[in-house]
């Protein structure tokens, strides 16, 4: 007999029931939520495509090979209605992931709902609209952090008083954790980040002082959870408590429902494997176990990976089994029938406090620095995560962290899961990209354009005058401004920044034996009478650097010259750097699967400026058909997850290097 049997108690709400989709088309995107809303989902939380998150039109340069690859692409108003076509926006509740151009994708949120009549007070959801971990961890900043501050600031203030059951910014860590970074790192970066935002909020008055504890309420949290189930799990609790005593001491606040932790969160993705991808559905589950057990440190909502998202796109199939995974645990279990199971327990207390202790000396630490901003421009935050990143993957590597399937008990039988035409994944058709730009131009061409003119002068004028850009924004959403114009009008105002990338000079041999590429590389680079140089570089806008920066640091500890200029470089910008660099060898790292466009133009730029003999590696998220493609372009090799020993990588671009110098010879 249950506890709410035994005592009449009723059982707990269950969290928010997600999952982050979106891809190739609106329509598309639409169908795939109203399935899943079908299905029992409870609440949306919508994925938006690179060049939506980066202020860029289909149409752009940059946004060539990546329109609909990693979320929906949105461009203007008729996008967004028609992504929410049929779903009443007063009574959803949407969690946008967008950060540089949050105000805008809001702006254009809110006028699809005053399309639709609801109510402005009534909409409920959160944008993420962190820029600070953007600089650390996910790349799709746009602005130098000041006046993106600046815009964060803008969201929270007109929400308060205009939304007041949005939540203007998810503080996110999740993104911190897949670039590396510890438990104490994911909780001191996160709180610091909070503090950054809420100390810039009560220094600009435009929330007054007697409501100021209100719109703390509104921040939330959007973290990860990984394997190490007790840790994660008393992480949690020490988010809670942590937070409690940040908002008590540091603001002042006195009502414990301001001060409570609220969080979603997706578990780990950086830890599912493509090799015996099956095993992803128990990490997933374990990863869910560590936020939804400890009733005082509950998720409010939870969106989890799908088992073969290291191979590429989930299908709506993949989807529904995760989904199923929340709702079997909700639902058929007596989970939210009681109290929390932890509560009393000697071990949990003494793991949580000295995390809490840990963290808040890391947050003292960024505090005497001057904070998360300053923490962010000296590098200070970027090079700890980069570290972190190094030392998890040497201990894999090592097989000192053991990764089944991957380090160990490697013998498997193929994977009926993977069998199939589709490679047991969703594919975005190519033609969804010259659609698109087609679509945006009859945009353009059916507008009213002196009413455009008029709202992005007045766009540029807020941002001049540092207005609140809110009301501008949502007025160039009605005139039809797209997404692209918004971002070039305040790149024109504020300009744009290049982080830094965390890659420092480096000189550590304890993954793995180095001895031996070392010598390779002085061997090859006397051959050649200079230092093996390699450049590796980030096309297009995937912002995702993690590999690209290890692959630098390795490269580096082998004893090459190596240049690395960070994320969102062009094919052109790439082979220039090439040739005036003169560099034997290019790696390129794409994981947002632009691979086939991305690749081919930098080929292509290559022979047209007469160095096509410097061998070029790709690595990222590609499928096998892809790999032959690229191989067939010119490419010397492909790397993938499953290659995770990046010792063996570099001997291998090593030995491709000495091999072409041998044949020049």
């Amino acid at each position: 007999m249950s506890q709410t049997v035994e005592t009449g108690k009723e059982r707990d709400r269950p969290w928010i029931f997600r999952t982050y989709a979106g891809h190739s088309t609106a329509s598309e995107s639409n169908k795939l939520y109203r399935g899943n809303l079908a299905k029992g989902q409870t609440g949306l939380s919508v994925a938006f495509d690179l060049p939506t998150q980066t202020g860029y039109d289909p149409d752009d340069m940059l946004a060539r090979g990546e329109v609909g690859k990693v979320g929906v692409p949105v461009t203007h108003l008729g996008d967004m209605r028609t992504l929410f076509h049929e779903i009443p926006l007063e009574r959803m509740n949407t969690s946008m992931t967008i950060n540089a151009t949050a105000p805008w994708l809001l702006s254009l949120y809110i006028a699809a709902a005053d399309g639709q009549g609801a109510d402005r007070k009534l909409l409920s959801g959160t944008t993420q609209n962190d820029i600070i971990k953007e600089y650390l961890s996910r790349g799709t900043y746009v602005f130098p952090p000041a006046p993106s501050l600046k815009l964060t600031t803008d969201v929270i203030a007109w929400t308060y008083s205009n939304m007041p059951k949005w939540n203007p910014m998810n503080v996110c860590s999740y993104h911190l954790q897949e670039a590396g970074a510890t438990p104490v790192q994911e909780l001191s970066f996160a709180l610091a980040t909070a503090v950054a935002i809420l100390d810039s909020m009560k220094a600009s008055g435009a929330i007054p002082e007697e409501d100021f504890p209100k719109a703390v309420g509104r921040i939330s949290f959007f973290v990860n959870a990984g394997m190490r189930f007790v840790t994660e799990m008393c992480k949690m609790r020490a988010f809670t408590e942590l937070w409690d005593e940040i908002c008590r001491d540091r603001y002042g606040v006195e009502d414990e429902k301001y001060r409570r932790f609220r969080y979603g969160v997706q578990v780990n993705s950086l830890g599912l494997t493509e090799q015996q991808p099956e095993n992803n559905v128990y990490r997933i589950l374990v990863e869910m176990l560590a936020v939804v057990l400890s009733k005082n440190a509950r998720a409010r909502a939870v969106q989890l990976p799908a088992w073969n998202e290291a191979l590429g796109l989930p299908r709506p199939f993949d989807q529904q089994w995760s989904l199923r995974m929340q709702q079997i645990m909700a639902y058929e279990t007596d989970l939210l029938d009681y109290a929390d199971i932890f509560d009393g327990s000697v071990e949990i207390t003494n793991k949580v406090e000295a995390l809490k202790e840990q963290a808040r000396e890391e947050l003292a630490r960024i505090d005497a620095m001057g904070g998360a901003v300053a923490a962010v421009d000296s590098s200070y935050m970027k090079r700890q995560l980069v570290e972190s990143n190094s030392a998890r993957l040497a201990a894999i590597e090592a097989g000192d962290q053991v990764v089944v399937g991957v380090n160990r008990w490697t013998e498997t039988e193929a994977s009926p899961l993977a069998a199939g035409e589709d490679g047991a994944i969703l594919t975005v058709p190519e033609h969804v990209e010259a659609e698109a730009i087609e679509k945006v131009k009859a945009w353009r061409d059916a507008r009213d354009d002196a009413a455009v003119a008029t709202a992005l002068s007045e766009l540029k004028s807020a941002a001049q005058e540092g207005r609140n850009i809110m009301e501008p924004s949502i007025a160039a959403a009605k005139a039809g401004v797209t997404t692209g114009e918004w971002g070039r009008m305040l790149r024109e105002v504020f300009g744009e920044y290049r982080a830094p990338t965390g890659v420092g000079q480096s000189a550590r041999d304890d993954a793995g034996d180095l001895g031996a590429v070392r010598a390779d590389v002085n061997d090859v680079s006397e051959n050649l009478g200079r230092r093996l140089k390699f450049l590796v570089g980030k096309p297009g806008l995937d912002g995702h650097s993690n590999g690209a920066e290890q692959i630098a640091v390795r490269a580096r500890d082998c004893g090459m010259e190596v240049v690395y200029e960070g994320i969102r470089l062009t094919p052109a910008q790439i082979v220039n750097a090439a040739v005036e660099e003169d560099v034997h060898v290019i790696g390129l790292s794409i994981l947002s699967g632009s691979h086939l466009a991305l690749v081919r133009d930098v080929m292509d730029r290559l022979r047209a400026a007469g160095a096509d003999d410097i061998p070029v590696v790709v690595g990222g998220i590609i499928p096998d058909e892809d790999a032959v493609q690229l191989k067939a372009m010119g490419v010397a090799a492909v790397y993938t997850p499953k290659d995770f020993q990046l010792t063996d990588i570099m001997a291998d671009v090593v030995r491709i290097v000495g091999a072409k110098g041998a044949r020049a010879a």
